[in-house]
């Protein structure tokens, strides 16, 4: 047994995190998938390691020392930091039964490696198995809490054992690493959350989309109703000829009106001047008829007077009313005119996000 100089002592399987280098305070999934996770004694260099490989690199290679602490931070997750790697791991377990056996094991295991430190620098320090066996860490046969149905990754020293060269390569892997894998590991997370970013930026856009969509059909149907309505009052306004015409001739009749009532004005003078002309002419019959004849025509003239009123009153309603529609599509014009430019304004706005849409 001395050349299997590290021996798997305990394993067990978590879902495994590393704090975030840059914000030291979310956690970094290692994988989608729960890892083996265990326990290593290496009996040349007395330490004890908890290492977890995941596909071909080590994601946890961390020394256990005497001044670490493991944390249960909730029922089923525990972590705990290392200042060698200048990082902090973080395990999540399927039970809190599962968490509870390896914050266990992390207690034993730290005791055997301060006692083993102990030992060691008072030069009595012998056989470093004797002190994690007086803790009950025996490393064979090897503990697993993987379950019945699970298969079990390692197995006790005596069987199936790995050989030297399967040895010497895992050594090799986990004393090392890759530089260019680390890289590759941090480019792939910055790709991830931009990634992320992206889809939400591209949700965002996609929400933003349809809501200007909802307001160019509420736009469009407002504009075609402006465009209805403005076509209603034009048509109205040039299908009504009638009172242009009625102008021209309600300004004749005010004009013959304004005629008549200057003729009838005279002949009421003249007959006036005849009635004082005539006063030698003592025919009073004559006279009455002259009489009767003024008041025909002063009431005719007051008759003609009224009509001339309402015609001028006709007149103003007809171009107050005018004026009213005139005006009236004047402000449906208008209003159409800013429609139309919110409406462009908003085509304009789809094209340059379809355009900066990845």
């Amino acid at each position: 047994m001395s050349a299997a100089r590290e021996q798997p002592i305990f394993s067990t399987r978590a879902h495994v995190f590393q704090i975030d280098p840059a914000t030291k305070r979310n956690w970094i999934p290692a994988g989608k998938h729960a890892l083996t996770v265990s326990y290593f004694y290496d009996a040349t260099r007395n330490v004890y390691r908890i290492i977890s490989i995941g596909g071909a690199k080590a994601i946890i290679n961390s020394t256990v020392t005497p001044n670490m602490t493991f944390t249960k931070t909730s029922q089923k997750f525990g972590q705990w930091a290392d200042s060698r790697a200048n990082t902090v791991y973080g395990l999540g377990f399927a039970s809190e039964q599962q968490l509870t056996q390896f914050a266990e094991k992390f207690q034993e295991v730290k005791e055997a490696a301060r006692l083993a430190r102990e030992k060691s620098q008072d030069g009595e320090f012998s056989n470093p198995a004797l002190a994690l066996a007086a803790h009950q860490v025996p490393p064979s046969p090897l503990v697993s809490t993987n379950g019945p149905g699970e298969e079990k990754l390692f197995r006790s020293q005596s069987a199936d054992a790995p050989g030297p060269t399967e040895r010497e390569r895992l050594k090799k892997m986990l004393s090392e690493g890759s530089v260019g894998e680390v890289q590759w590991e941090a480019e792939f997370f910055a790709l991830q959350d931009s990634n992320q970013r992206l889809a939400g930026a591209l949700r965002e856009a996609n929400a933003a989309a349809a809501q200007w969509k909802q307001q160019l059909e509420a736009q469009r149907a407002e504009a075609e109703r402006l465009r209805q309505r403005v076509a209603e009052l034009e048509a109205q306004a040039t299908a009504e000829p009638v009172p242009v015409d009625e102008k021209e001739v309600t300004s004749e009749s005010v004009e013959q009106l304004e005629d008549r009532v200057q003729t009838k004005d005279q002949e009421i003078q003249t007959l006036k001047n005849q009635s004082l002309g005539t006063r030698e002419a003592p025919d009073t019959t004559e006279r009455e008829e002259t009489q009767q004849k003024v008041q025909d025509l002063e009431t005719r003239n007051a008759e003609l007077e009224q009509q001339l009123r309402a015609l001028e009153c006709s007149l103003e309603e007809v171009r107050a009313e005018r004026e009213r529609v005139r005006a009236e599509v004047g402000r449906a014009t208008q209003l159409l005119d800013v429609r139309l430019f919110e409406l462009s304004e908003l085509r304009e706005g789809l094209v340059r996000l379809a355009e900066g849409a990845p």
